[in-house]
């Protein structure tokens, strides 16, 4: 609880993964995937709850072991189209006392505790009803193209290309780890809006998502050098 509001945690995790199979509960340093976040979502001195959304009852067994309340849902609603809000609303229809929700998606790993409490604290804080992680990217869209009938490269933007990238502003991109939003706000527009949004800036280092077998290998590297430091 913050500020006399109820904040519920929630960790999606169905059980098809198609780049991954079975991602949410592969083993990495000894412990599966979504104990990562599971584990540092308990640490909050916000989060009221912590709860894991599946249909999966591998993935429900394996989140209680780890300290989370499970949630079961629809088969509909763990699909690859299914849209991520979608699942949020399933959740706060049946969690209804809560005035902010927290969704913490289990292929960021590497997020910390003071991530969440602090994106928490932005959010309401701000005039905004809705808080996004963020982290800065090198590749610019000033040098993207995409590539023409003919082979010749064509503009993402329009305009001259600067020639250094010291004349262009910084381009931060969504890193999936944190979404803090006001319920009555999500309810109302069950969408995230991200001009309604406010940003909090995370660091590169704690931002991987994982989403194929090449993220597994270096979040497994992550962990390894961790041991020896």
């Amino acid at each position: 609880m913050i500020s006399n509001k109820r904040v519920l945690g929630l960790i999606p995790a169905r059980g098809g993964s198609k780049g991954v199979p079975r991602k949410n509960i592969r083993e990495i340093d000894g412990k599966p995937l979504i104990a990562f976040s599971i584990e540092t979502a308990k640490k909050s001195k916000y989060l009221d709850a912590v709860v894991v959304s599946s249909e999966d009852v591998e993935i429900q067994t394996i989140s209680k072991e780890w300290g989370a309340e499970t949630l079961q849902r629809p088969h509909h609603l763990s699909q690859d189209t299914t849209p991520g809000v979608d699942v949020v609303i399933h959740a706060l229809n049946t969690y209804k006392d809560y005035d902010y929700v927290v969704l913490l998606q289990p292929t960021s790993p590497l997020r910390r505790t003071i991530d969440i409490d602090r994106a928490i604290e932005l959010c309401l804080n701000s005039e905004k009803p809705f808080c996004v992680s963020v982290t800065k990217t090198e590749k610019n869209p000033y040098w993207m193209f995409t590539i023409k009938k003919d082979g010749g490269l064509s503009n993402i933007l329009p305009g001259k290309i600067p020639n250094r990238r010291q004349e262009v502003e910084s381009i931060y991109v969504l890193n999936g780890a944190v979404y803090v939003t006001d319920v009555n706000w999500l309810i109302k527009y069950k969408n995230y809006v991200y001009s309604e949004a406010i940003a909090y800036e995370m660091p590169v280092k704690y931002s991987i998502d994982i989403d194929n077998r090449n993220d597994i290998q270096y979040l497994e590297f992550i962990c390894s050098r961790k041991k020896q430091e």
